[in-house]
């Protein structure tokens, strides 16, 4: 019966939220909360709550830091470089521009935290998205997938918990596992350029030129009319084919479109005039950072002191004064108050559905109904379900509750831990789309996109890209 309504709870959760019926925040809380009750524990709703809460506190706490310490550094001019850097490169082109979204998510990622890859590739590739009309679902898919490669890292998190549960050595489980991964990678970036084909199918290329023609009449505009964006600027597209097929392009006297309103935020990084730019502290910043992403590899300190120390430095330093502090800190309210709000909302889900044991019992289940002839195939039948377990479930609860039994049931029929383990690591590019993980709703909510709108088009192809690891890591024997 748990098992029922554990997959009933979560299928309810992701139709409601898809189909837009409930926010993400409310689903959260309300349909664990009735769930709860028709399990007959309704009276224990409040310690599940309690618990859960607990667990991600500082979890919550980090992301909160983090988002106004990186807040703060995209005000005071930090990535401007990357911005402008990224400009050049994708030379206003969507393809260029989706396949570059990949690469910095890949690289970004080196430092291990999910939240801290997303928030810098959103500050830095937002404005060229918007600019130019793009999907932003095909940026936060790109990111996310790209990261969940990347988060198989050693000190990402999943190697090291597969790691402890299986008493391995993490070194042992990674290592032989890069090519695998590395074709993953490549597959993102493949499909990250088959996207951007499509994007740039759809809108045509500006020329760079243009692109920064554009951001000076916009300024124009927007300081002549007081800020409303009202006004007209014509948009040329290079002959590509399709939508951009050499003709000019209507104007646009909406005052929207191409034309940046004032209260847009996504366009302020590209701004180089802001009030709150220090160019003087720039090194200081970048310092700043790379000791912090350091410290935060080698674990010097808990993640969420790092950045509680980080955030109250870099605040301190650079706006010395109490009320620009203040000022910078209501600028990125909204912001920490999404993430958080949606954190703390996620602790509900996760403390019912381990409080009342539906997350054992369906894990149970799915063990149960391996039928005895896939035994010597135990590793590949854990990456096949490390696929919806780890979306559904959290990392430690994968790793640490479901893989010791899987791993069992595989050394019964010779399967060894190692292959298990490595197995094991094969969903994280569709976990990291979870509702279950709170730098989702970092990526999504800094890009202002719908959380059922990027679970609908990541999905599939964050899925294929599993498949893909697994088919390799199965094609060189790894698995």
């Amino acid at each position: 019966m748990l098992t029922i309504l554990g997959f009933a709870m979560i299928a309810t959760f992701l139709v409601l939220i898809m189909m837009k019926k409930m926010s993400p925040i409310a689903a959260l809380v309300l349909i664990p909360a009735l769930f709860c009750v028709f399990v007959g524990k309704g009276a224990k709703l409040g310690d599940y709550v309690l618990d859960g809460v607990t667990d991600l506190a500082p979890t919550a706490a980090m992301l909160m830091f983090a988002i106004v310490y990186f807040g703060v550094m995209i005000d005071v001019g930090l990535f401007d470089p990357i911005v402008r850097g990224i400009l050049k490169f994708c030379k206003a082109d969507p393809m260029r521009i989706v396949v570059g979204t990949a690469l910095l998510a890949a690289i970004v990622s080196l430092d291990g935290d999910g939240s801290t890859t997303f928030m810098i590739t959103v500050s830095a590739m937002y404005p060229l998205y918007k600019r130019l009309k793009m999907s932003l679902v095909v940026m936060t898919g790109v990111a996310a997938m790209a990261n969940g490669v990347m988060n198989t890292l050693p000190w990402g998190g999943p190697t090291a918990r597969a790691a402890t549960a299986l008493k391995l050595d993490a070194s042992d489980i990674f290592v032989p596992m890069i090519p695998a991964l590395l074709v993953g990678l490549l597959f993102v970036f493949v499909l990250s350029y088959v996207l951007g084909v499509r994007e740039r199918r759809r809108l045509g290329v500006l020329t760079l030129d243009e692109v920064l023609e554009e951001e000076q009449e916009t300024e124009t505009v927007l300081v002549g009319s007081g800020g409303s964006g009202d006004g007209k600027v014509s948009m040329r597209k290079a002959t590509t084919g399709g939508s951009g097929s050499g003709t000019d392009a209507p104007e646009d006297t909406t005052g929207s479109g191409s034309v940046a309103s004032a209260d847009d935020e996504g366009f302020q990084g590209l701004d180089p005039n802001r009030p709150t730019l220090r160019p003087k502290l720039y090194w200081f910043n970048a310092l700043l950072t790379v000791g912090l992403l350091t410290a935060m590899i080698m674990e010097w300190l808990p993640i969420p002191v790092l950045f509680l120390i980080g955030a109250a430095l870099v605040l301190s330093v650079n706006f010395p004064h109490i009320p620009d502090q203040k000022a910078r800190l209501a600028a990125h309210a909204d912001n920490v108050l999404n993430v958080s709000g949606m954190v703390f909302a996620a602790a509900v889900f996760t403390g019912v559905l381990q409080g009342t044991g539906m997350v054992d019992q369906m894990a149970k289940w799915m063990v149960d109904v391996i039928p005895g002839s896939m035994g010597p195939h135990m590793a590949l039948v854990t990456g096949l379900l490390s696929l919806p377990l780890t979306y559904f479930m959290s990392n430690d609860g994968f790793y640490f509750g479901v893989l010791p039994v899987l791993a069992e049931a595989g050394a019964a029929h010779g399967v060894s831990p190692l292959e298990m383990a490595r197995a094991s690591l094969v969903g994280q590019p569709l976990h990291m789309s979870s509702p279950l993980v709170p730098a989702v709703y970092v990526l999504v909510g800094m890009a202002k996109v719908e959380f059922g709108d990027h679970t609908r088009f990541v999905v599939k192809w964050a899925a294929l890209t599993c498949l893909v690891i697994l088919g390799a890591g199965m094609l060189f024997g790894i698995i």
